[in-house]
């Protein structure tokens, strides 16, 4: 019987049918890492028949690491009152940017602590000064837009607008963690919650701008939550079609505090590559689904190519948050072409919406 409950939920999948969330913990509980694979590697075909894997030049700035959210998971942050604390000039900024256009990047991952003092004028003359150096910012996750509002007293759709109007092109879907409000109250109190980090991405798609999708896996979540977390997603894309990619890692457990109040174990390559796989047959209305090579390193992500990813994710000419747990793998533009073509694949540059650089 259960053979039969996995053939049709295999078919129903590979043809493009969309598996509830029962069925999602059959396959989480029954399906073996190749079966998994299989499954995933089929809807990637189906939905990028090209063979072409993307990746995006760009850079990872974090204006501040001064925060107030004190997440649990996080070894990045410095408390207010930590004087070793940052805030980038603008001087730092530009340098960081004509860094980035000379090594052919097209966007700035923009991102940073949930500072207490700074005014919503203080991040729309950042992107103004941004942008006049031509470049496309991908900035500020859901926790930053509600720290934002509730600093300003604005409702976030003004927020929003005014941001867009001042430079923002996009949103990176982080400070998602899993959306669970058990989880998010255990590991990250201060922190927007599920329900709010939902409205923030509805409200985006609705004034037209573009974002990602993530989630921070392997911490105190059950299966159960992270379907949750899934599910949500699943159901605003199908409101919005805003979500422009997919971006699963495990959570990098050294130096945070959050490793020092739980028993957590590391998630190992294969644990990374089911839930990868599971994602991509869950997430069926999502066209792209990226690799973590910045958390797995270039091996697993090769191998994330055959789980159901089509995007190697970007160059990361600057990454800060995971280095600070203790991981720091780098790749050149030509080693994420060198892997990419050597897993069977073709590699092509592209913007944050997907389009291809020429």
């Amino acid at each position: 019987m259960q053979d039969q409950v996995m053939k049709d939920i295999q078919e129903k999948a590979l043809a493009g049918g969309r598996i509830s969330d029962e069925e999602f913990l059959v396959l989480d509980k029954e399906a073996d890492l190749y079966q998994l694979a299989f499954l995933a590697n089929g809807i990637r075909e189906r939905l990028h028949p090209e063979k072409l894997v993307t990746y995006v030049i760009d850079r990872n700035i974090n204006y501040t690491d001064i925060c107030v959210s004190a997440c649990k998971f996080c070894a990045f942050f410095k408390a207010p009152e930590d004087k070793t604390g940052y805030l980038l000039t603008h001087e730092e900024l530009e340098l960081k940017i004509r860094e980035t256009q000379d090594l052919g990047g097209t966007q700035i991952l923009l991102q940073g602590g949930l500072h207490p003092d700074l005014p919503l004028e203080y991040y729309e003359d950042m992107l103004r000064f941004m942008k006049k150096t031509g470049i496309h910012v991908h900035g500020f996750s859901p926790p930053e837009v509600y720290h934002f509002a509730t600093l300003s007293k604005l409702p976030i759709s003004e927020v929003l607008r005014r941001l867009i109007a001042a430079g923002l092109d996009s949103i990176p879907g982080g400070g998602a963690e899993i959306l669970c409000d058990r989880v998010r109250q255990s590991t990250a109190p201060r922190k927007c919650s599920a329900d709010q980090w939902i409205e923030v991405m509805e409200e985006a798609h609705k004034q037209g701008l573009r974002t990602t999708a993530t989630m921070m896996f392997g911490h105190i979540e059950t299966t159960e939550e992270r379907l949750e977390h899934l599910r949500r997603l699943r159901e605003l894309q199908d409101r919005t079609h805003g979500f422009t990619a997919f971006i699963p890692w495990p959570f990098q457990p050294d130096n945070t505090a959050l490793v020092e109040q739980a028993e957590i174990e590391k998630t190992t390559g294969l644990g990374y590559l089911r839930m990868l796989a599971l994602s991509r047959i869950y997430l069926d209305n999502f066209s792209n689904v990226q690799a973590s090579w910045v958390t797995q390193g270039p091996k697993i992500a090769q191998l994330s190519l055959y789980f159901g990813a089509n995007d190697f994710g970007s160059t990361m000419i600057e990454e800060n948050v995971v280095a600070a747990a203790g991981i720091s793998f780098r790749l050149s533009e030509q080693e994420i072409r060198r892997l990419v073509t050597d897993a069977g694949f073709e590699p092509r540059q592209r913007v944050m919406d997907y389009t291809l650089v020429s």
